[in-house]
This record gives C-alpha cells, sequence and structure tokens, in this order.
C-alpha cells in the first residue's frame, strides 16, 4: 500500500487533516517490526494502551498513526487522524484497498492443513506469477487485514489463509477478502467447545464461500461428507472436490515416501512434493487445481510442487543424532492430523525402529477425554516400538496404553520433558524414526535440541 495520509482519510470518509500530503507505504500495530513511512495504528485494550507507543512509533520513522477519538494525549505536531475504532479503521481500509486492486485472492481455511495447502498453493503459483501469502499467523480479523495492506499494488495472486473460532469469523474474512477461490482442507475437532460439533465445524469453514467473487470456485476436501449440504448451495461447477473417493474431480490414487518427501500418483500423472504424508499430498491436489485455474500446465505444476518450502513443523525431516530421523510435526494437533501422523509413521520403511512422541491436544473441550483415550485405536506394540506422552491430559491415553505396551516402551510426563529424552536417548543407538506431535503449546521441538545438546 502506497497512499498518502488524506488518501487514507477518503477511505475512512474522514475529513483531510493538516500533513495530509504524507506517503504512507506500510502499516504497523507493532512498534517493534514498524517499518520507516508505516502508518501506526494502536488499540486501546484491557491489559495495554497501544497510544502511549505512537512517540516510539515516530522515533522508529512512522509517517503518521491513527488515533481513537477521547483518548487524552494526542501529538499535535504530527499527522493524526481521529477515528472511532481503530480496529474497525484498520479492516475499512483493507477493504477500500482491496477494491482497489487487481490480484485473484485465493482463500484457504480448514481444521488442519491451512498453512500447508497455503504454502502449497503459493509455490505453485510463484514461479509463474507475482504471487503473496499470509505471513506467519497473521489470518484473523487484524492478521488479514494487515495482510491485505501490505500487498503490493502489481501482485498478481494472494494466497489468504483464513483461521477462526467461532461462527461467523470466517464470514467476515471471506467478505472482506473476496476471493475468486476457496479452499476447505478438512473437517476436524479444533475449536469444538467453540462451534459445539464437527457439524457446526464444517458450517463455520463453509462461511469462505459467503465473499466468494460471481464465477469463482470452492475446491474442498471430498471425502467429508458433512460438507455436502454447504457445498449444495453454490452454483453448479462452483463446488468442486479434491480427495480419495470415486466422487473427487481430482482423485489421490497412491502415495510413495522416501527421505525426500512424497511422490503420488492422480489420474493424470505422478507428482512430487518435498513433504512426508499422504495428508499432505491430498492437500497438494487443492495446489493442482488451482494452478490449472490460472493456466499453468500440469509439467508446469510438477515442476513447482518439487521445490516448495512448507512452513516448518508440519511433517518437517530433520535428521538426528547417531543415524535418527525426526518428523517433526509439532506446530499443532488435533484428533484428525495426529492419526494422519501416526498412519504415516506406521506405514513407513524409513527406519526399522519407530518411536512417537504426543503432545496433549488443546481446544478440545468436551471431547478432551474422549479424543485422547480414541488415540489408543491408533498405537499398537506391532506398529510402534515405543510411545512417549507429554502433558496432563495425555494420562487419558496413557492409561489406555497400560499392559498394552510394555513398561519399558511407554512413558508419561505431565510436566518434565526429561523422562522422554532420557528414554529417546537410551534408543539412538537403533536409529529410529521418532514422531513429534502436539498443539503448539506443548513445543515438542524442543526434544530435538535436548536430543542433540545431550551426546
Amino acid at each position: 500500500m502506497k497512499r498518502t495520509l488524506n488518501e487514507i482519510a477518503d477511505w475512512l470518509g474522514l475529513p483531510h487533516t493538516e500533513g495530509g500530503g504524507v506517503a504512507v507505504t506500510g502499516v504497523s500495530i507493532d512498534t517493534r517490526t514498524l517499518k520507516k513511512d508505516d502508518l501506526f495504528i494502536p488499540f486501546k485494550g484491557e491489559q495495554a494502551d497501544g497510544h502511549r507507543f505512537v512517540p516510539q512509533a515516530f522515533d522508529k520513522g512512522a509517517a503518521a498513526t491513527l488515533w481513537q477519538k477521547g483518548v487524552p494525549g494526542a501529538p499535535d505536531d504530527r499527522p493524526v487522524l481521529f477515528v472511532e475504532d481503530p480496529e474497525l479503521a484498520l479492516q475499512q481500509m483493507a477493504r477500500r484497498y482491496r477494491e482497489e486492486l487487481d490480484a485473484v485472492i485465493i482463500g484457504i481455511t480448514g481444521s488442519n492443513g491451512k498453512t500447508s495447502t497455503k504454502d502449497l498453493v503459493a509455490g505453485t503459483l510463484s514461479p509463474y506469477f507475482r504471487v503473496r501469502k499470509t505471513e506467519g499467523n497473521y489470518n484473523n480479523q487484524l492478521g488479514l487485514p494487515l495482510t491485505i495492506l501490505s500487498l503490493p499494488e502489481d501482485t498478481e495472486y494472494a494466497v489468504l489463509e483464513m483461521g477462526m473460532s467461532g461462527f461467523g469469523e470466517i464470514s467476515f474474512l471471506s467478505e472482506l477478502a473476496r476471493p475468486k477461490y476457496a479452499v476447505i482442507t478438512n473437517i476436524g475437532e479444533a475449536h469444538m467447545q467453540d462451534l459445539g460439533s464437527r457439524e457446526g465445524i464444517a458450517q463455520a469453514k463453509s462461511e469462505i464461500t459467503d465473499g466468494l467473487q460471481p464465477g469463482g470456485k470452492l475446491f474442498y476436501d471430498g471425502d467429508e461428507p458433512l460438507l455436502a449440504p454447504h457445498v449444495e448451495k453454490l452454483p453448479e461447477g462452483a463446488a468442486v472436490p479434491f480427495g480419495e473417493g470415486e466422487t473427487c474431480s481430482l482423485r489421490l490414487m497412491s502415495v510413495e515416501p522416501s527421505e525426500a518427501g512424497s511422490v503420488f500418483r492422480t489420474a493424470d500423472g505422478e507428482f512430487m512434493i518435498p513433504v512426508l504424508g499422504a495428508h499432505q499430498a491430498k492437500n497438494a491436489l487443492a495446489a493442482i487445481l488451482i494452478g490449472r485455474e490460472a493456466g499453468l500446465t500440469d509439467e508446469q505444476i510438477r515442476e513447482a510442487l518439487k521445490s516448495v518450502e512448507l512452513t516448518g513443523m508440519r511433517m518437517q525431516t530433520v535428521e538426528g543424532p547417531n543415524g535418527s530421523l525426526f518428523i517433526n510435526d509439532a506446530y499443532n494437533a488435533a484428533p484428525t492430523s495426529v492419526r494422519a501422523a501416526l498412519g504415516f509413521v506406521r506405514s513407513s520403511t524409513l527406519r526399522d525402529e519407530k518411536w512417537v512422541v504426543l503432545g496433549d491436544m488443546l481446544e478440545l473441550g468436551a471431547l478432551e477425554v474422549p479424543a485422547h483415550e480414541g488415540l489408543a485405536e491408533e498405537l499398537d506394540p506391532a506398529d510402534f516400538d515405543g510411545v512417549c506422552l507429554y502433558g496432563p491430559r495425555m494420562e487419558h491415553l496413557f492409561r489406555k496404553l497400560e499392559g498394552k505396551f510394555p513398561a519399558d516402551r511407554l512413558v508419561w510426563s505431565a510436566e518434565d520433558l526429561e523422562p522422554i529424552t532420557g528414554k529417546l536417548k537410551s534408543r539412538l543407538g537403533e536409529a529410529p524414526l521418532i514422531l513429534l506431535k502436539g498443539s503448539r503449546g506443548m513445543a515438542l521441538e524442543r526434544i530435538i535440541g535436548e536430543l542433540a545438546d545431550t551426546l
């Protein structure tokens, strides 16, 4: 975004201000990441008031600031726009800037796989177009407007991740971004405590079509029956299923893992992605479909997918001590994604000995106990040499596995990683495959560093 302060005032329906000719080349809500000539937007919260950081913002080179009406202490010697609500102002700025952009917007949501799919789609398009994507977790009512305002005006494709915790949130983001293409990766159990059921989650995720442009398309998990009543509401040809089922427009036929990633086949040929897991191959189907919509040939898509870079801690292979191999999938966890990761390790031939480290799954509400206990069905001593469980919620799974696994092959620790790292250290001589899978708050990736430091 490159606009004068008075042009931004026009967006917001505000009068021009003294110093309004100053050029604004970005937007920031955090002085720690603020860049020169940004417009600083302070928020007044219960714990902190961003207005007190306005002097610091100007010291760091901010071109101007918003200021909430009624808050005392506004600078009288700096360019300022006074607004009723800074958050609403940020969203209105993004809405108006979006109207002036020619970029094709791609919105992506789902219970699991949003970030990986975003990376796969952006990576498929990037060799051939000017592409931008959501960085980090800027996928909510603040992050998505900031992402839109960060798009260069010559952007051809913008791949925007859309997250939520309740009804109406995806709808708001979709109507703000107005995507031409939308993707629903799957329906899992995350946010069950807010949405009540998987049916509720499907309803909330389907809101991504609320802002879909005329003639736009939704690409969705064709193996998920809960999406059926929602996609049926779209115009004919606007809903395109992908997955393993026979009714899917693009089907995943087979997946072969290697240390370099996954080779998978569709009816149209073979593709390769540099990441493990059949679920990641399924995510790549959305990238193939969108690549075709962009006019790319399958050969162009095939070449791009080979070198896609995915955000870390998503089925990421990490070489460990003594020939061991970690699969770092520790960015987040819900029952669906845990089962998918366990299924990969179960069928993997990357190493002879296999261990799994599972951390608590968070935000499951009333499903917390049955969801953790239910993972016992996925764990059998015939498939896994040992299981390590971390976090207080994992006691539920531990009790289910007692007696099923030998005592020296089953570890649970509520708060201390040392019993787990100690057990894994004792097995490194066998060069095992070790899966790390847990919710972000469990930070299981620490195990890799701690094991390396102990040797």
